[in-house]
């Protein structure tokens, strides 16, 4: 029986827990935005620029980013990540963490900048700040000064929603130092039809009528959903001992992710 989905926790390897709920058998799928993404990577990687990734939750933002760094530096990476709204002093005590810096964190700010600055002089870093549209134009200022300094050896990468688009990009001193923006858009119906059979095994063989279908009522061109919709799926066969996706299997999946049971 297939497990059921949860968060991924340490056993499950990095691929597989870049898909929501760490979905089993999920394939990462090279899609444009995910080669475009890698393409980009790599010329920020070798400017030791900044980057900013955006767009809309569940588009394949931090899959593509973290699939890409793999490829490309995947022992320079630190990644940070904040659920609310951070201050400076947020990211100090969280790179601080994130470095592996030895000791006790400096109590005074100018103290505790000179370490973190001593630490990111020592080899290359791709930094990576997940989930940046919960920062304030004060908090990205933190990160240009950083990487504003001429010891540091760093490339910076924002992976956000629209509003980490909206601060950096309205502000002249933040996004003149963006080398590279990419914005994350949902798959249109045709690559709905290309990416999804090759995405999951259990849509391989299911006819393109009925994925136009799932898309259209619960997928909507948005990767996260598409993983939810995969997980009922998945489960929805082995409940009614069927082989093949159709309408009726597909009904039965929509009411849960809907809420609704018409």
């Amino acid at each position: 029986m297939t497990r059921t989905p949860r968060n991924p926790g340490p056993d499950v390897d990095g691929a597989q827990a870049d898909h929501f709920l760490g979905l089993p058998g999920a394939h990462i799928v090279a899609t444009d935005a995910l080669m475009l993404t890698r393409d980009n990577l790599a010329d920020v990687i070798e400017a030791k620029a900044m980057m900013c990734v955006h767009g809309d939750a569940g588009v394949g933002k931090t899959l593509s980013v973290n699939a890409s760094l793999r490829e490309l530096a995947a022992d320079t990476v630190c990644r940070v990540q904040f659920r609310a709204r951070p201050t400076p002093r947020d990211i100090r005590h969280t790179l601080f963490d994130a470095l592996g810096v030895a000791g006790v964190p400096p109590l005074r700010p100018i103290e505790f900048d000179q370490t973190l600055k001593n630490v990111l002089s020592e080899r290359f870093r791709v930094l990576v700040c997940d989930e940046a549209q919960w920062m304030s134009r004060e908090c990205f200022e933190y990160w240009r000064h950083l990487w504003d300094d001429r010891r540091t050896d760093i490339a910076i990468v924002f992976v956000g929603g629209g509003d980490c688009y909206h601060v950096l990009s309205r502000e002249p001193m933040l996004s003149s130092r963006v080398y590279v923006w990419q914005e994350f858009r949902r798959m249109t119906p045709e690559q709905v039809l290309r990416v999804i059979p090759a995405f999951h095994p259990v849509w391989e063989h299911t006819d393109a009528d009925v994925i136009a279908f799932a898309d259209a009522h619960a997928g909507h061109g948005n990767f996260r959903s598409w993983a939810k919709l995969t997980a009922h799926t998945v489960r929805a066969l082995e409940r009614l001992d069927r082989d093949r996706i159709d309408r009726e299997v597909l009904g039965s999946v929509f009411a849960k992710m809907s809420g609704r049971s018409g």
